[in-house]
């Protein structure tokens, strides 16, 4: 069993940064693909990117292409977000996932491991 901790959420006005930490504890995480997911009020939660367990693939959705990215350091059991040119329609609560598989996924079902969430706020 692995436990996640998300943190680095915050207030950001629109255009800039934040990085999201993800820390991983009990079971060694460089068994782990990890992903982050978000959830708007009202709306699905919705894949973000994902990184598999040793960090050699990555993966995104198309509207933060460009934007996030997506790194691990395993050594550190930590997986990161830096989120840039933040826009209004990135808040929502970003979760953190992971699943003992080496290759990243963008299912969400497909993460048995959850944490309980970080809130971004974009203000315009």
């Amino acid at each position: 069993q692995v436990q996640l901790v998300e943190s680095g959420g915050g207030l950001v006005q629109a255009g800039g940064s934040l990085r999201l930490s993800c820390a991983a504890s009990g079971r060694p995480f460089s068994s782990y693909s990890t992903g982050w997911f978000r959830q708007a009020p009202g709306k699905e939660r919705e894949f973000v990117s994902a990184i598999s367990s040793r960090g050699g693939y990555t993966d995104y959705a198309d509207s933060v292409k460009g934007r996030f990215t997506i790194s691990r350091d395993n050594a550190k059991n930590t997986v990161y977000l830096q989120m840039n040119s933040l826009k209004p329609e990135d808040t929502a609560v970003y979760y953190c996932a992971a699943d003992l598989r080496p290759v990243a996924t963008i299912t969400r079902k497909d993460y048995a491991h959850w944490g309980q969430g970080t809130q971004v706020t974009v203000s315009s």
